[in-house]
């Protein structure tokens, strides 16, 4: 079904833009469009933790007042979205998906949340997540599980895990993720969407809750790269607020989205990325490349160092930041914790300090050698997993026997790229027979958004997967 204005939700981040420049569609319409569509779809995929139906249909009238005065706040005026519920707005409970935050009340906000609602973006909600963002799949034993779109018995991905399952549904065009392990790819990668992890510092982080502070990244989720870089040059710059946001310059992401890709060098790893793939999985990486050299895109393999090393001293860091963030909740309320999230987290304390300091060590030589592998490429494409999304039974370390050796598949290509700190976009580039999605990742160098996000277009725009819609169980299809 093509997007119209008679079903408004169903427009990409730009559409709705562009549809409400040209008073073709109120931000009330759309507001409501997507509420219609939250209602139908949340007993389904439980994408959402808090739902403010009656605050965004008030925010969605102040933008129509605004826009029919031609004082539009900014580019998102009118222009719904949610966000992950880890993102602080001042005033609002903030949960990160777990108990000990149940009912508590940022008393600051988020700078890439308030970057976004200064220009006039109305708040769906709050969406699902990993229990404190520290989980891959998308189970959570305090609010539930966030469910497939595409099929509800299967992981949406975590730990944006609402975030990538209501930006495929469109209950909103567009959602704001973190990212420390993969955790804005994943489900961008198993539920269809697109979903940009950024370059450790180019959007702020106060106001976000930590995990990892030498791995945690904020980005999008979206229909296209396109719509990812219209939020990311919103978000990025510099924050005194927060003194590991970088100054270095924001280029126009939504620019260099329209660039043709025609000569760019595309690396191909020669090892890791490209082991022990599911069969369906190679079968999507080898058609992108097919696609890409179609596009006029040079395809050049590259020998990357050990990645596996790279996993391993991302792993220590994640852990052993997450139980220092995490010490005094752990001694004082554990049972409040779901057991497997609590297990993980006192992992972290039996890490010995020489391990984590030498991982922290280590990762600027480790990103010398990697610049130097890449210098004569513009970015690299590898799977973003080496399967489609698993069923919740199966990926359910909690119960499922086998469950660790399906997530340890499913997240081994993820980790190197957040150890180096470098940008990757999650693209919709096929489907399995049984119709789930299969995202592959375009890999650049620091600071490089700019670079993938052309990429990633150019692909979309020789490409549709971005553009389906999972159809809700029982209804026509859309």
């Amino acid at each position: 079904m093509t997007p119209t204005v008679a079903d408004p939700a169903l427009l990409d981040l730009a559409g709705m833009i562009e549809a409400l420049a040209a008073k073709k569609v109120s931000s009330v319409e759309l507001t409501q469009a997507c509420l219609d569509r939250i209602a139908a779809w949340q007993p389904v995929i439980n994408a959402f933790i808090a739902i403010e139906p009656d605050e965004a249909l008030t925010a969605a009238r102040e933008a129509d007042a605004r826009l029919s005065d031609g004082a539009a706040k900014g580019l998102l005026d009118g222009v719904p979205f949610a966000h992950k519920d880890m993102f602080y707005a001042k005033g609002k409970i903030s949960t990160c998906g777990s108990k000990i935050r149940r009912d508590w009340v940022a008393d600051e906000d988020s700078t890439a949340l308030l970057r976004l609602t200064e220009t006039g973006a109305v708040r769906l909600g709050t969406l699902n997540m990993a229990e404190f963002a520290y989980g891959p799949t998308g189970h959570n034993v305090h609010f539930g599980d966030a469910r497939n779109p595409w099929q509800p018995a299967h992981v949406t991905g975590g730990s944006s895990s609402g975030s990538g399952a209501a930006v495929a549904a469109r209950l909103t065009p567009a959602a704001l993720g973190s990212d420390t392990g993969g955790s804005v790819r994943m489900p961008a990668n198993f539920c269809g969407v697109t979903g940009l992890k950024t370059t450790v510092g180019r959007v702020s982080r106060f106001g976000a809750m930590p995990l990892s502070q030498s791995l945690d990244t904020v980005g999008p989720l979206a229909k296209s790269a396109r719509d990812c870089g219209l939020i990311l040059g919103l978000m990025a710059g510099a924050d005194p607020r927060d003194p590991t946001a970088s100054d270095v310059a924001v280029p126009d992401y939504a620019a260099a989205c329209d660039q043709d890709v025609r000569g760019m060098r595309l690396g191909v790893p020669s090892r890791f990325y490209t082991e022990d793939l599911d069969p369906e999985t190679e079968a999507v990486y080898q058609a992108a490349l097919d696609l890409f050299r179609q596009e006029g895109v040079e395809i050049v393999a590259i020998d990357l160092p050990d990645q596996a090393v790279l996993s391993a001293a991302s792993q220590v860091l994640l852990a052993a930041e997450g139980a220092a963030f995490h010490r005094q909740w752990l001694r004082e309320r554990p049972q409040d914790y779901g057991d497997q999230v609590r297990a993980r987290l006192e992992n972290g304390f039996a890490i010995p300090a020489v391990t984590y300091l030498e991982s922290l060590r280590y990762r600027g030589i480790a990103l010398a050698q990697h610049l130097e592998a890449v210098a004569s490429i513009d970015a690299f494409l590898a799977p973003v997993s080496a399967k489609a999304s698993p069923t919740l039974e199966e990926s359910d370390v909690g119960g499922a026997s086998g469950a660790e050796a399906v997530i340890q598949q499913i997240t081994r290509f993820m980790r190197p790229i957040n150890y180096l700190g470098l940008p990757a976009l999650s693209v919709p580039s096929g489907f399995t027979q049984a119709g789930l999605p299969v995202g592959l990742q375009i890999v650049g160098r620091p600071f490089s958004e700019d670079v993938v996000l052309r990429l990633g277009a150019g692909f979309q725009r020789a490409s549709d997967f971005h553009r389906q819609i999972p159809s809700l169980p029982g209804a026509p299809d859309e």
